[in-house]
């Protein structure tokens, strides 16, 4: 079956990934062939966003059990998994991806097993959009009438199987009509924000003005937002939820200004595992993602550098957390647990 999206093309056989890196001054497809391309465009953020990983590490291990065809078991795949785990640790998607197809696979071997990945793989990506749009009506019934909400990296139709969690909920609005506006954070070192929301929002013509990250608190002074609408990759039974680092920063400034803070993730990336944050591995990336923007340097090359990718927002910053199952309003852990209950 053939499913195309923003960021991810399945060919029923073959797999494409828009290089996210070079947008959005070109537009590269990288031909995916195994679980190691899988997970080298994981790891060098071709492929991101917590959603869309899950989908590409599915799809890459399907590949691999393909590529081994009659020789095809789930033995045989667990280097490929051990691969692919390893290719980016905080996004729980990831795992949760890997986990279900490890289950579908059983005891299946060669052809039969081929198939059953390759099927489980496409209903992921196919879950995953449906799970967009319902999060987008949970998402918008939230807002006012006329606002204007402020979001952080990239979490539309790039970071996902299509339409967005952060990002579908702004879609939905401005499709409901009750969307002034956007501000979008510039998202560094990657610059997710600038790069592919704007790019996103644009293509939509959704209302979107881009800022500085150090502009939120400015703005939330003035008044102009409304609302702070941010993807998750990660959140734990409490309710803690780790996104693109500068995340907790908006929290904090939100709460102080007396502004809603929505977070908008599917339920594959609630963590019930994990008590709280405390527990959660943020992965830390090499230091000249810092020191250079798109190869130029901006820093001495001898520069010491801290660059987590992610950090974390307690769960008593967080006015709710959207999932394609409703909403949990001000999340603890007997709320996400009884959502996680009602889900099943």
């Amino acid at each position: 079956m053939a499913i195309n999206s923003a960021a991810i093309r399945w060919h029923g056989n073959s797999l494409e990934l828009l290089d996210q890196r070079l947008l959005p001054t070109q537009t590269v497809w990288l031909t995916i062939s195994d679980s190691q391309q899988a997970a080298n465009a994981i790891r060098e953020m071709v492929v991101r966003g917590a959603p869309a990983i899950g989908i590409a590490a599915a799809y890459g291990l399907a590949l691999e059990a393909q590529r081994l065809g009659d020789n095809a078991s789930l033995p045989a795949l667990a280097t490929a998994i051990e691969c692919l785990a390893s290719s980016r640790p905080t996004a729980v998607n990831l795992f949760w991806a890997l986990e279900r197809l490890q289950r579908t696979a059983g005891e299946r071997t060669g052809s039969e097993l081929v198939q059953a990945l390759i099927e489980d793989a496409e209903s992921i990506h196919q879950e995953d959009l449906a799970a967009n749009r319902r999060m987008g009506e949970f998402g918008a019934a939230l807002l006012s009438p006329g606002a204007t909400l402020y979001t952080h990296c990239n979490t539309g139709a790039l970071a996902t199987g299509g339409h967005g969690t952060a990002l579908g909920i702004i879609r939905s609005a401005w499709e409901a009509g009750t969307l002034a506006g956007v501000y979008a954070g510039e998202t560094r070192p990657w610059l997710q924000g600038s790069r592919l929301t704007s790019w996103e929002l644009l293509n939509d013509g959704i209302p979107v003005t881009l800022v500085a990250d150090s502009s939120a608190g400015q703005l939330m002074a003035q008044g102009k937002i409304d609302a702070v609408i941010v993807g998750a990759d990660r959140i734990t039974a409490n309710g803690d939820t780790a996104n693109k680092i500068g995340t907790y920063t908006l929290a904090v400034l939100a709460k102080h200004h007396g502004i809603p803070f929505i977070v908008a993730a599917p339920l594959s990336t609630l963590d019930s595992e994990l008590p709280d944050g405390s527990h959660i591995v943020i992965e830390e990336r090499d230091g000249s993602e810092i020191r250079q923007i798109q190869g130029k340097p901006v820093a001495p090359a001898h520069c010491p550098v801290y660059n987590p990718a992610f950090d974390v927002t307690p769960a008593s910053l967080i006015s709710a957390i959207v999932t394609e199952r409703g909403v949990i309003d001000a999340p603890d852990t007997s709320k996400v647990l009884a959502h996680l209950q009602a889900s099943h």
